[in-house]
């Protein structure tokens, strides 16, 4: 799954110098915004408001506070996009976290991506099979249930 950025503005005014958009930037910039509040960060990479809070509670994001506004730069946004792919490639928050935290993306910015060594790939790739063949026989041990209660 890719994670695309929006570029179009979400001001109400396009006058160079108006007021400012929710995004902390003059609206009618028609590039990417500087920050970007909560709910424009959720609804850019389809998470809730509760996931983002969740990770910051858990230390993986760190929004800039203006009053009682969590604001997200583009590096906040990188990492979103990091913890995200951690999570659809099956790696639990803690171990994400550790990657995270480990360097392995704190320098590569806005293009930063999970930084795995062979040995995490090959041991990734195990536990996801073996989760599968538990899923397999689970759905067997249902399907045989199935026929059983259907029969009776």
């Amino acid at each position: 799954m890719a994670y695309d950025r929006q570029t179009e503005s979400r001001g109400a005014s396009a006058r160079p110098g108006g007021p400012a958009s929710r995004t902390g930037r003059p609206a009618g910039r028609s590039t990417a915004p500087a920050t970007l509040t909560i709910g424009d960060l959720a609804e850019e990479f389809g998470v809730t408001l509760r996931a983002l809070r969740f990770y910051e509670a858990k230390g993986l994001l760190h929004p800039q506070r203006r009053g009682t506004t969590r604001l997200y730069t583009e590096d906040d946004r990188s990492r979103l996009a990091t913890i995200l792919r951690g999570k659809e490639l099956g790696f639990t928050l803690r171990e994400i976290a550790a990657m995270v935290d480990g360097d392995e993306i704190a320098e590569a910015g806005a293009g930063a991506t999970l930084s795995l060594s062979p040995a995490q790939v090959a041991e990734q790739i195990t536990h996801l099979e073996n989760q599968k063949a538990e899923i397999e026989r689970a759905l067997a041990a249902l399907r045989g249930y199935g026929t059983t209660v259907a029969t009776a």
